[in-house]
């Protein structure tokens, strides 16, 4: 694993964010670990985190002029972002979006720097069913920017449906929009984790068994 991987990881049981245990998921899978990024929840933890997106991003080499968070984990997520990047020299313009339209003062559903012939970078933790992903598309268009790609936290590497496809929620995405999906970490890179830590070795046989039912088609 590069390093940006393992401390991520390392961040993210810390500040227990990811959490092994018996976790019945929104899908009804009952998984041996679970993600929540509202713990990194103070501004060291952000910090660090910030810094382990922009690393994964660097590697990617992927090309962009602005952030774009989705409400409501893409806000902060994208914002610490911004500061990492301003942290080393880059100043980024920031966007988001309400959840629902505001109606008086300036109004509308976008906050922040236009985005208007820019190229948004859409930052979140996760993509599930990728609805907040497409709402986020539509709105970066519909205003007059480009979508560069999108980066996450972790992904579950998992398929949305094993009886019709092994795809993931990421692959769908990124193939359905022809763009980039980068991740910090995935369900690999926390096999690989586990493999090499005698604190969580016991882990990593349910893991692996978790990846036979349900991982995507090339980790299966």
């Amino acid at each position: 694993m590069t390093d940006h991987r393992s401390r991520f990881l390392q961040l993210a049981l810390q500040a227990e964010a990811l959490r092994f245990g018996e976790f019945t998921l929104k899908s009804g899978r009952v998984s041996p670990y679970f993600f929540n990024a509202g713990r990194f929840d103070s501004g060291a933890r952000l910090a660090g985190l910030a810094a382990c997106y922009a690393d994964a991003i660097e590697q990617h080499g992927l090309q962009f002029d602005l952030l774009f968070g989705p409400a409501y984990k893409g806000i902060p997520l994208a914002t610490a972002l911004g500061c990492e990047y301003a942290r080393r020299g880059r100043d980024l313009p920031l966007a988001f979006n309400r959840k629902e339209a505001k109606t008086h003062g300036e109004g509308g559903t976008l906050i922040g720097a236009p985005l208007a012939g820019r190229r948004a970078l859409i930052v979140d933790d996760v993509i599930t069913a990728g609805t907040a992903i497409r709402e986020a598309l539509g709105l970066i268009g519909a205003a007059g920017g480009e979508v560069a790609g999108i980066v996450i936290a972790l992904d579950r590497q998992e398929a949305v449906d094993p009886a019709q496809s092994r795809r993931s929620a990421a692959e769908t995405v990124a193939i359905e929009h022809g763009l980039p999906v980068i991740s910090i970490a995935g369900l690999d890179d926390l096999l690989a984790f586990t493999g090499e830590s005698a604190e969580f070795s016991t882990q990593r046989e349910r893991l692996l068994a978790y990846r036979a039912a349900y991982g995507r088609g090339d980790a299966a």
